[in-house]
């Protein structure tokens, strides 16, 4: 494991549990879906303060996920494998980054200089090579049961186990007229139209799904439609509410796939709620960025998709899912011309948006409470198939963190000389989940509920403590 020097630990992570009121703890206690008792919760924080080693929790305000559907060649990213065998090496080479010793793709230059402020995993590890059913574990830490696997491709239920995102807004929904969770970005799909599994609030009901920005965004003047139930913001009014549900259409008809009507009229009632809040227009504001810095970004959706989270997180949303999916020229779903479409395109957009945004935050002051992750379902093929792609493989791939908890300059886990199974430390994606909850103060005995009052573990991985001190 690799650590730069300039790695820092500090700020109460406890904090948040010692500055609650009783009234606060109170209101905590007493939230239905929750399933988080008054004792458990004053447990949890006692034994977080007895913890001396574990001051990161709660250390992250906000969480910008973004989610490299398909799945990141890990070889072409966090690990490059310049002595590894010809078969399965790959056509770039690998350079020298901020920490000594460490190296990434020759693709990822700009992030390779900010290798000092990451936190990566190298050895991830699962056995289920479908896109659909592993992104539910990559995004909630729960996997379908193993004999799901010969399903292929199938739509979401109700039965599913939600995301973060729908749980934090279950246990520890945003306060005042912002959402707890918005996702930036088309829903993912597969070309078979499947829905890509842990983007919907599952088990939680309809009442605690995403706040959705689905339109292009690289426009100058852009104006954010998810918002904008009619020409003039100023002069939302219930009278307006028609309109507001034309805007939510999209969003509605997942509901009804998944969740049939469960507290659609609540939902709605929120959504025009946000709808109306000066505060909730003034994040969504993406034009009022200056040129120079949306240029920074980059002029990519994926770009200002993450400029647009930083402004979230500016504002206080706790957390903000980025779609990086198909796109024009191409997908990270590898199978054919690997290397030609991480050169022109899929490398330069994540190098010129990541690296944008954790030094945007580094800059504003936000890096210490806001984090940064690059997740997807699973990695890439070692070898090389006839059609100069790779090809789905679970088991071993990388992820990095940046910002609130994670600890700086960590190079953690390794794979083989292939770049194909764990050499040391391997972590299914449970673990990851558990830390990112870990980040968030999530206390590890969490439960939630669903529509019948049975309670379910939120954390059943263990965080993966190198990672975040």
């Amino acid at each position: 494991m690799t650590r730069s020097e300039s790695s820092s630990t500090g700020c109460s992570g406890f904090r948040a549990w010692q500055r609650m009121t009783r009234r606060e703890a109170l209101r905590i206690g007493g939230l239905g879906g929750a399933g988080l008792t008054l004792p458990e919760l004053f447990r949890a924080r006692d034994a977080v303060a007895a913890d001396g080693t574990r001051p990161t929790f709660g250390r992250a305000k906000t969480v910008i996920m973004m989610f490299l559907h398909g799945g990141h060649p890990q070889q072409e990213t966090f690990d490059p494998k310049p002595e590894g065998p010809s078969a399965v090496r790959g056509e770039f080479g690998a350079i020298g980054t901020s920490l000594p010793g460490v190296q990434f793709s020759e693709v990822l230059p700009l992030t390779a200089r900010l290798a000092h402020r990451l936190a990566i995993v190298r050895s991830m590890s699962h056995e289920n090579p479908n896109h659909v059913q592993a992104c539910l574990p990559a995004q909630t830490g729960h996997a379908h049961p193993r004999e799901f696997r010969s399903r292929g491709d199938f739509p979401p239920s109700a039965t599913d186990f939600p995301p973060v995102g729908a749980v934090l807004d279950a246990v520890h929904p945003a306060r005042g007229d912002l959402p707890t969770w918005v996702r930036i970005g088309p829903l993912m799909r597969r070309g078979n139209g499947t829905t890509l599994h842990g983007q919907v609030p599952g088990l939680l009901g309809a009442r605690h799904s995403s706040f959705v920005v689905d339109q292009p965004l690289r426009d100058p003047d852009v104006r954010i439609q998810a918002i904008r139930p009619n020409d003039d913001l100023t002069s939302v009014r219930l009278t307006g509410r028609r309109d507001l549900l034309a805007q939510f259409d999209r969003q509605r008809g997942l509901i009804d796939e998944v969740a049939g009507a469960r507290n659609l009229d609540s939902f709605y009632q929120r959504a025009f709620n946000l709808l109306a809040s000066p505060k909730t227009r003034n994040a969504f504001a993406l034009a009022s960025e200056k040129p120079a810095l949306r240029e920074r970004y980059g002029k990519t959706e994926f770009g200002q998709r993450c400029l647009l989270a930083r402004r979230l997180a500016e504002a206080g949303v706790p957390l903000v899912n980025i779609s990086y999916c198909h796109t024009p020229r191409g997908s990270w779903d590898t199978h054919s011309r690997n290397f030609s479409k991480m050169k022109d395109s899929l490398a330069p957009t994540l190098d010129q948006s990541l690296t944008a945004l954790i030094e945007d935050l580094d800059q504003r002051g936000m890096l210490d409470e806001t984090l940064v992750v690059v997740n997807a379902e699973f990695g890439r093929t070692p070898k090389i198939n006839k059609n100069a792609g790779r090809d789905h493989w679970p088991w071993v791939y990388s992820l990095a963190m940046a910002g609130a908890g994670a600890n700086a300059g960590t190079i953690y886990g390794a794979s083989d000389n292939s770049a194909a199974y764990p050499a040391s430390n391997p972590h299914d994606p449970k673990d990851f989940v558990a830390t990112l909850y870990h980040l968030l103060g999530v206390p590890p005995e969490t439960t939630v509920t669903d529509a019948t009052g049975r309670p379910h573990h939120v954390i059943i991985g263990q965080p993966i403590w190198p990672l975040v001190g």
